[in-house]
């Protein structure tokens, strides 16, 4: 199984694109997981020829079973986020695939507005969508050194999501580790 890793965030090193990396370090053994870097490269959607970023995104979500997205806490979502689904979405490549949102917030009510937000255009373009609202502070530390996530709790909520994501064949091994 392949899944592709989107933070949208633009911001390297940023609380969303640690939890992404955390998450991906909580997937079952033999799950293929590669985080996509380009999201400050993407240009708004044009007909026409396909832009290298746009190409190699389409690219990636196409050969992959599943997409993980991590979104910030409000319900502006940057506008690159956007443009990259506008490509896949012209190009039919949401339409039927897996796509699990994390979204994480320091108060109960921002992770629901960006998921709300994320999945209004995920379902539009035909994704099936799944997520979880974390209810966590970016402020507080909740990775170790090597960036693994610290708290059990929150462990949990993200392998909660990757169960769904993943199909059970692949999950029982890991997860009764």
């Amino acid at each position: 199984m392949k899944i592709i890793g989107i933070a949208a965030s633009l911001h390297a090193g940023s609380f969303i694109n640690k939890l992404l990396d955390a998450a991906g370090g909580e997937l079952p053994l033999g799950v293929d997981f590669a985080v996509w870097p380009g999201l400050g490269e993407i240009p708004p959607y044009a007909r026409g020829p396909v832009p290298a970023s746009a190409g190699e995104l389409i690219g990636l979500v196409a050969s992959s079973d599943a997409v993980l997205l991590t979104a910030p806490e409000h319900s502006l979502l940057p506008a690159e986020l956007m443009y990259a689904l506008d490509w896949l979405s012209a190009r039919d490549r949401l339409s039927g695939k897996h796509v699990a949102v994390i979204s994480a917030s320091a108060r109960a009510c921002g992770a629901m507005w960006a998921q709300a937000e994320l999945y209004k255009h995920l379902q539009a373009a035909g994704a099936v969508v799944m997520g979880d609202e974390l209810v966590i502070s970016p402020a507080c530390p909740h990775f170790d050194e090597d960036g693994h996530l610290t708290d059990p709790a929150l462990r949990a909520q993200v392998r909660a999501v990757i169960g769904r994501l993943c199909p059970a064949e692949v999950m029982e091994p890991a997860l009764s580790l």
